[in-house]
């Protein structure tokens, strides 16, 4: 996966608040019932922005949107509800969170350290095993369920390579089993679920519906994800050189749009958008 990830500007949304929310006794687990609609994946080559710096209108033509689970789905399209179900979210008061409530479920290295993922200042989960996933079950499955209840079509769960910023202490077969256990529960609950890039796990038969992919076109991978999931594959470029390169290649095929790395409201200093 490119280190290139865009900022996730969180802070607005409330984070600590929505974490407190999501997790209460009223969330519970997954419904007992099967759910009101089947998972429906995305048409593929729809028009797509990427708003999780920021809920925005969507630009005219657009018919799919990422946001984050915080925020509010976009009505009359395809709505992406992102979770960060791998790591936690940048800042203090997210971290002091989970050392309050789930101390035993973040990675701990030597000396009992976390392990950060240095390139986000975010502190990675520990799902190396079956006891700490079902635990950490626990908590990010809610944020799923809400995705559901608030009316998202689908779930994009970030950091699925993780294992690779692990220092060793996690391994792709512990993502994998992890990225299982999301997609049964989106799946539950009525919702599509993206592969966030890790080309590393295109061979394995994860259960994903979709791709969102970050850089394809810089790095790339953009025919990888399309061996596997035709035209639903949703790019996000954040430099031009990529965003050519995808367009050039794929444009007309695949979803592929151009933002700011801090993928900033419309109207915001630094907003770029741009699609094929």
């Amino acid at each position: 996966m490119p280190l290139s990830r865009p900022a996730r500007a969180l802070g607005a949304l409330g984070l600590a608040a929505a974490l407190l929310t999501s997790c209460s006794s009223e969330d519970g687990g997954p419904s007992d019932r099967a759910p009101d609609r089947a998972p429906k994946a995305p048409r593929a080559g729809a028009a797509f922005d990427y708003q999780l710096g920021g809920a925005y209108p969507p630009p005219d033509g657009v018919r799919a949107v990422s946001r984050d689970r915080g925020a509010k789905p976009a009505p009359g399209r395809y709505n992406i509800c992102y979770v960060n179900a791998f790591q936690v979210q940048p800042g203090a008061k997210t971290a002091a969170w989970w050392r309050k409530h789930h101390p035993d479920l973040l990675l701990r290295g030597a000396h009992g350290k976390l392990v950060i993922d240095k390139d986000w200042a975010e502190p990675l989960l520990d799902i190396s095993t079956a006891a700490k996933r079902k635990a950490l079950l626990d908590v990010v499955g809610p944020w799923i369920d809400g995705c559901a209840r608030a009316g998202f079509d689908a779930v994009e769960p970030d950091n699925l390579d993780s294992y690779a910023r692990s220092e060793g202490h996690l391994d792709a077969a512990d993502g994998q089993a992890f990225a299982r256990l999301l997609v049964r529960r989106a799946h539950e609950q009525g919702l599509a679920i993206a592969q966030k890039n890790t080309t590393e796990f295109l061979d394995e038969k994860l259960g994903f519906d979709f791709a969102v992919a970050e850089e394809c076109g810089q790095y790339g991978e953009c025919g990888d994800y399309a061996a596997v999931y035709g035209g639903k594959v949703f790019d996000i470029e954040y430099e031009k050189k990529g965003y050519d390169a995808a367009c050039r290649r794929w444009g007309g095929k695949l979803s592929v749009v151009l933002r700011d790395r801090d993928v900033t409201p419309a109207g915001a200093d630094g907003h770029v958008y741009r699609r094929c």
